[in-house]
Parts: C-alpha cells; structure tokens; sequence
C-alpha cells in the first residue's frame, strides 16, 4: 500500500474510531497530502501482558505502517512509576523500577504479531525514561508553567474524587503533563490510544502547539464495552490476555455477550466493513445462532494473533469440550502416588498454574467445580484415589496417573 491511498484513508478514519482532533477534515487532508507522517501509541507497563485492549489502537497504528507511515510503540516506563490516574477512584500504587521493567519484558514481542519491527518501514521501540528521567528541576518547573491548574482539575475523575473527599496528590496533576511531554521530545505529527486516554493525548496537543508551534492529531479509539457499558480490561477483571493460549483466547471470547459481536468484529479483527455488515444483518435478523457468529469471532481474533492453525485447534478444542463434552487430548499429567496424597497433588497443580492455591481450588470443589472422570469431588481427601482427567473449572485439565514404582 502507498502513502495517499484514498480508500485505506477512508477505513483508517472512520473505523473503531470516536473521535479525530482537530477534525477528520484536517487530519483526511494530511493522509492525503503524500507526506508521510509520524504517529506513536504510548503504554504504560503496568501489568505483565498486554490484552486485547491494546490490540485495538494498535491495530490502527498497524494501519498507518501498512500506508507506509513512521510508527512509534512507547513504553511508558517513567509515567508507569507515576501512574495514571484516569478511571481510578484512589491514587494508584507506586511501582519500583524493577517491576516496570519485568511488566514491559514481553511488550515488544506481543506488539510485535500486529506491528512490523523489521523489514521496509520497520516501527520503532521508545521508552520514555530516556527523556523524563532527565528532566531537571528547573525543567519540570518550566514544562508545568505550560499548563494551568484549572486545565488540570477540571478532569470528571479529579472533581468526582474531590466532591468524595477522596485524596488527590500532587504527582497525580503532573501524569498528563509527563504524558503529554512525551509528544513534544518525539516531535510526532499524531497519536492513537483509546478514548479513555483523550485528555492526556490533549494535553500532548496543547504543549505541542505551545512549545512547537506544531498541530498535533489525535485518535481517540472506541473501547471494547458491551451494550451495558462495561468494558473488556484489566480493571473489570474480564481480560483477554495476549498472553493467554489460543484456547483460553478462544473460551473467553465464547463467554462475551452476545452484545459484543458486532464490537468484536469491528474493533479485534480485520475482517472487511462488508462482511461485518452483513453479520450484523444477520444478528439483527436471527438468522444464525449468535454463538455461531462468536465462534467466528474467537476464530479470527486468535487467528489474527496466533494465526489460522492455532485458531483452527482452539476451535475444535472448543468443540469437543464444551459443546460434546469431551475431555481434550492434549493435556499435561502428573504422577499420583500409590493411593493418592492429596497434598502433594495440590501442590504439583499450584507449580502447574492450574491453580493459585488450596483455598482457591477447596472454594471451586465446593461450587460443584472439580471432577475426575466426570464425577464431582466433594473432600480434599478425596483428590488423587480416582485416576483419570482432573478437570477445575471450565477451562483447567489435567490427567492423574499412577505413580510407577521407583519413580
């Protein structure tokens, strides 16, 4: 694809999109110019894994590489330590260097199944310590004296804490500020991130104008949320990790509601506009089951990831489990000693991540959740004197074998 191309601009403009500043005009007229631009999307590590999410503006910045555009990944490594205060009712836990690091360890490679970081046009990798780690005293008193307290505070999450007598520090007004620096040192045209970060792209905008006397655009992309309002993330606790396997990927988009087909589709997969209208037709109509409209989902979502074959074996994994009910083939074991030992059990299935911990897995025992050989357990006891596939929950299998003699 070439810079200019008029049809991909008119995609790229329009979908998963809430708002454009300026305009849609303006920036249209950009796209169109010929010249190639320089747009970033900033994260802040603050988790171990990036989620679908994140899939969603870079699957825009994807678009722009895809134009031939200069695309940036920014790790927030500096403002994750200051935290972001946007969406958050109480001041956010400090984070060490160390955990930040560790947080952002597997960014690039995750990123990097949707953006290109080799090849013609290759997107670049930066971390925002290299300049606001930097930053004097002095210097953070003359970025600050860009940006006035009633700019700040006029923030809804700001006056909802202050009207809830709930605290607001000081490092907390300066997070938009070091976010919005960030635009300015890399001297970008654009910005991409998800509508919940508006106001700190703005404030990017802003101290560009002022400092640069360059007008910055800015993307604010729709958010995953079902017809309730709710959003898929790390906050709501309803997370698609992109570390998670293609069949977890897979079971947990199955559980969306059926609200979120339509989003799905739109803002996690490039499937084209046509063929997402002619879905949505036929959710509207009833013409199909709508679990069949999310298996097609959960396929090119973990397709678009992981790619066809994997998401192809997550189907039928799927399948087999949940809608014939069948134990999956693949699956780890472990050794049971002769006539059971349901601590040491426990214990391998912790070192496995099966589960977090006894109280965890006594708590799904008692909800009717654990069985081997599909009768249901009842006693901690009486873990490991049945072989056969443990199964924990909905998603959790593995097989107890015999412990052979001198093993």
């Amino acid at each position: 694809m070439k810079v200019g191309d008029k049809q991909k601009i008119s995609e790229l403009l329009t979908r998963g999109v809430e708002q454009i500043y300026p305009s849609t005009d303006y920036l249209r007229s950009r796209l169109e110019s010929g010249d190639v631009l320089t747009i970033y999307l900033g994260i802040d590590p603050t988790g171990p894994t990036l989620h679908l999410g994140h899939l969603i503006p870079l699957l825009k910045l994807r678009a722009f590489q895809q134009l031939g555009h200069r695309v940036i990944l920014l790790i927030g490594d500096f403002t994750a330590a200051i935290g972001d205060p946007t969406d958050k009712a109480a001041t956010r836990v400090a984070l060490s260097r160390e955990e930040v690091l560790e947080n952002a360890r597997l960014y690039k490679e995750q990123a990097g199944r949707i953006i290109k970081f080799d090849g013609g046009n290759p997107a670049f990798l930066k971390h925002n310590s290299e300049w606001l780690a930097r930053l004097s005293f002095e210097e953070t008193l003359s970025l600050a004296s860009k940006m006035t307290f009633a700019q700040t505070i006029k923030r809804d999450m700001f006056q909802r804490r202050i009207k809830e007598g709930k605290d607001l520090y000081i490092h907390e007004l300066f997070y938009p500020l070091m976010q919005g620096y960030d635009s300015v040192v890399m001297e970008c045209d654009g910005e991409v991130g998800g509508s919940d970060q508006t106001f700190n792209m703005l404030v990017g905008r802003d101290l560009m104008k002022k400092m640069k006397d360059k007008e910055k655009f800015v993307i604010a992309m729709k958010l995953l949320a079902d017809s309730s309002g709710k959003k898929i993330g790390k906050t709501e606790g309803n997370m698609v990790a992109l570390n998670d396997s293609p069949e977890e990927m897979y079971g947990k988009i199955m559980s969306w509601a059926d609200s979120l087909i339509i989003p799905g589709f739109l803002l996690c997969t490039d499937v084209s506009a046509d063929e997402i209208d002619k879905i949505r037709n036929g959710v509207a109509n009833g013409l199909k089951n709508p679990r069949d409209y999310k298996m097609t989902l959960a396929r090119e979502v973990v397709g678009l990831y992981y790619g066809r074959e994997l998401a192809d074996k997550a189907r039928e994994c799927f399948v087999k489990i949940f809608q014939k009910k069948e134990d999956p083939t693949e699956i780890d074991s472990i050794h049971v000693p002769a006539g059971g030992g349901h601590t040491e059990i426990l214990k391998k299935l912790t070192e496995k991540g099966l589960i977090k911990s006894m109280s965890e897995f006594r708590r799904l025992m008692n909800d009717g959740a654990v069985s081997v050989g599909g009768k249901k357990l009842t006693r901690l006891e009486d873990v490991g004197k049945n072989m056969g596939v443990l199964k924990i929950g909905n998603k959790r299998f593995i097989r107890l074998e015999t412990e052979k003699s001198g093993s």
